[in-house]
């Protein structure tokens, strides 16, 4: 009786073994079931965090280029080539990051490609931005010429106005000035004899006499002297209204026209004038031009 007990309780115990040993498998079959799971989780959220992280980065790579574009340098055949390699670098990578996993091997190619890159676009930068302070050198230096030329051109101006001026005040001391300007009105007879006369209704022409004051700095040549006669109404007595003239900075039509040798002698002049129109009764103005200025004036009443 005793022998059965004893063998009774062996069978128990052996099955309580079983059991443990089933459970513990079980147990460690799970561990390493959760285990593995989680490992495979954590490098799976690691692949991606690391694919955000690249993206970001080539994000970074491709401002800095559009950096360069935007300061609007004009650059250099082989600039325009290198930026232009880096953004199909650029547009690769992006295409690589979009699939759904990459490999740690695709990883770590994009990894070493990003690299490169920020390696070129910062020696590419820095490139750029020696190009653009030599630009800005040169930009400085053009400006300062340009400034240094306006200087110059505004000296040069005001020397120009200054000499025109001079010339001006040449011109004006050279010019010829007439003294004693005497005005007669007179008459002419059938036998071609002059008389004259004070009235109006029996003029005829005009005889105009003056001398002409010493002067060292006129021209001893031949001059040109214009005469404008006004009638009692202000207007101009011409004959020809293509008779023209420039003198005091403008063109003028003149009602008679002679020509003078000078030679600072004290030789007294006369121009004779027949009014192409009848005399009226009032005061005749003369005006005398020569060298482009006024030479003189004088005026005479007629009865």
């Amino acid at each position: 009786m005793l022998d059965q007990r004893i063998s009774g309780n062996k069978g128990d115990h052996n099955k309580i073994y079983f059991l443990i040993v089933v459970i513990a498998a079980l147990i460690g079959t799970n561990a390493y079931l959760y285990l593995k799971d989680k490992h495979e989780s954590e490098r799976f959220v690691s692949v991606n965090t690391e694919k955000d992280r690249l993206k970001l980065e080539v994000e970074k790579i491709e401002v800095e280029l559009d950096k360069v574009n935007a300061i609007n340098l004009s650059l250099s055949d082989k600039l325009i080539k290198e930026q232009s390699l880096a953004r199909e670098k650029i547009a690769a990578l992006k295409l690589a990051l979009q699939k759904g996993e990459l490999t740690q091997q695709e990883l770590n190619a994009a990894q070493k490609e990003i690299k490169n890159l920020r390696t070129f676009v910062k020696n590419y930068n820095d490139e750029i931005s020696k190009l653009h302070q030599e630009n800005e050198l040169l930009k400085t230096q053009r400006d300062s010429l340009a400034k240094s030329a306006d200087r110059e051109s505004q000296r040069a101006d005001k020397l120009a106005l200054k000499n025109s001026e001079l010339n001006d005040k040449v011109k004006t001391g050279a010019a010829l000035k007439a003294f004693n300007v005497n005005v007669s009105a007179f008459k002419v007879r059938n036998n071609g004899k002059q008389i004259q006369v004070s009235s109006a209704g029996s003029a005829k022409k005009l005889v105009i006499s003056f001398g002409i004051a010493p002067n060292p700095l006129a021209e001893k040549n031949y001059h040109k002297i214009y005469l404008r006669v006004f009638d009692p109404a202000g207007n101009l007595i011409i004959s020809d209204e293509n008779n023209l003239f420039d003198a005091d900075k403008q063109q003028m039509q003149f009602s008679e026209m002679i020509t003078i040798s000078y030679n600072d002698d004290n030789t007294g002049y006369t121009i004779q004038w027949v009014n192409p129109k009848e005399f009226i009764k009032g005061t005749y103005a003369v005006i005398l031009y020569a060298d482009g200025f006024t030479m003189g004036k004088s005026s005479i009443t007629l009865k």
